[in-house]
Order: structure tokens, then sequence, then C-alpha cells
């Protein structure tokens, strides 16, 4: 069977998503996907051939595997919603990942340098909010939990993707945190705002950070606000050897998620070959 797609549909799916409590990013970034979908359609009807082809054309304009089944999702999500049932098409088939990829990953080391740096700059609020979102492993969509109120707890109570979860913050950092809100004069709510009282977006936080890095001396590749959480996750993971805690902390529904999270470069591996001893 084949459907006429309408803006209309995208806008009722946008509100659907909200309703879910989606996150601003998940809901930005089905959108995204599915007008793509739509701007291709370019006004034909929708089908299961239609929507194969559209994976077909993904394929050949290189895009990755990864991506393009993040991009299925997407639209399978929204055929779901409009009960296009017959429309959904299967997702690619990957091997499972084994390294993560070396020129992304964040060390700790530079991970200083970058909030180091934000300090000789006199840019106190980003170098404490990249201290917050890697000590914490918060996502930067939930920056906005951290407030004067949840400092002063030393705990924020997360209200994300119909879930609850306690992030605890560390004595440090709580100290530090007081401290700059009593400079700014913030006395509740959102520590991390703007001059305008306003909550930081999602693109300013990515732009400050890209700023910090030539003077770092640390590939731009590597910084962006995820990037701290795995660091977080890491380094939680090492001292700990528990990914189910670790799950819990992060807020994953899988563990295969967090697994994700916890992948060596390649370099560590061959490291680790070399240290078996296996060669005469």
């Amino acid at each position: 069977m084949a459907y006429q797609m309408k803006k209309e549909h995208i806008l009722g799916y946008a509100a659907y998503l909200k309703q879910e409590e989606k996150s601003p990013g998940t809901v930005g970034k089905y959108l995204r996907d599915i007008q793509a979908f739509f701007i291709w359609l370019d006004g034909k009807e929708v089908d299961r051939e239609q929507a194969m082809e559209w994976k077909e054309s993904l394929k050949s304009r290189k895009y990755a595997p990864i991506t393009i089944n993040s991009m299925l999702s997407a639209l399978n999500g929204f055929f779901g919603y409009m009960r296009w049932e017959d429309c959904r098409v299967k997702f690619l088939r990957i091997q499972r990942r084994m390294f993560r990829d070396q020129t992304k990953e964040l060390t700790k080391n530079e991970y200083f340098r970058l909030v180091n740096t934000a300090r000789a700059q006199n840019k106190e609020r980003l170098a404490l909010l990249i201290e917050s979102i890697c000590s914490t492993g918060i996502r930067v969509s939930e920056v906005t939990y951290i407030t004067v109120e949840s400092v002063r707890s030393r705990k924020a109570e997360i209200y994300l993707k119909g879930k609850i979860r306690t992030i605890l913050m560390p004595g440090k950092l709580c100290r530090k945190l007081l401290k700059y809100a009593k400079k700014e004069r913030i006395t509740s709510g959102e520590i991390f705002i703007t001059k305008n009282k306003r909550s930081l977006s999602r693109r300013q936080i990515w732009q400050e950070m890209k700023r910090l890095c030539n003077d770092a001396k640390v590939e731009a590749s590597k910084v962006f606000p995820h990037n701290l959480r795995h660091l977080f996750a890491v380094t939680f993971y090492r001292t700990g050897k528990d990914i189910v805690r670790l799950a819990d902390v992060l807020g994953h529904s899988s563990i295969e998620t967090t697994r994700l999270y916890l992948l060596s470069t390649g370099k560590e591996h061959v490291h680790q070959l070399e240290r078996l001893g296996l060669i005469c």
C-alpha cells in the first residue's frame, strides 16, 4: 500500500516525540532524518519500495553503516506513529565493533589541558562545565539539572526519557560550583546560564569547547561534550570493573550500549598482544 507523506505528519510526529519525553537532541535528530527522507521523496507516495530505495541511496552516498541504521530507525519510528507498518525497512547488518577510533580518543591529560586552558583564558564557566560533565558522566542535555539546590545536596535528580536517575557529584566539584555561583550571584536554579539568565544551548557548549583546541593543543576531532562522557565511563570502569553499575550511572537501559563506551583503541589492543609473549 502507498501513502502520501505531508509536512503536517512530521509536525504531528514532533509533538508525539515531545509528549513521549524524548530528549531535545533525540527529537531534533529524528526530525532531521525524517525531513531528509521527505525531501528525497520529492512528492512521490510512500511505500516499502521507496523506503528501500532511500536506504540504497544512503549507501551509494557513502554514509557510514551505523549512520544509515540510525536514520532508518528514525524513519521506522515515524512509520510506526503513522501506522504504516508495511513501509518499515530492515537495518544493515553490522559486525560488532571491536575498537574505538583512535582519532577520537580523548585522554585524561588532554582533558586536563582543556580545563586548564579555559581557566587561563578566564573562562571559568566553561572550565567548570567541562569538569562537571567529565566527573559525573551526565549528558550535555542534562546540564540544566546542575542547579544551586542540587549542588548543595551533592546530587541531581534527572528526569529524562521517562526515567528518573540520581547523579552524585564529587564534593570538590560542588565546592567549586557553589563558589562560582556566589561570585556570579546565582542564588537558585541552573548554574550554567548565559548573561541573559538563559540555559546554555548544546550548540553553544560545543562551540566554546572547540575554541579551546588550538591553545590546549588537542585535536578538534576529540573535543565535543559527549567525549567527556566517554572519558568518564572508561575511567569509572577501570576503577571498579563493574559494567552494570556503570550502566546505571550513565542511564543506559542496555549493557550493550555501555559496552560501546568501553571499546579500546586498536593501538591498545596491539600493546596487549605484544605483552602475551607468544612470538618466539
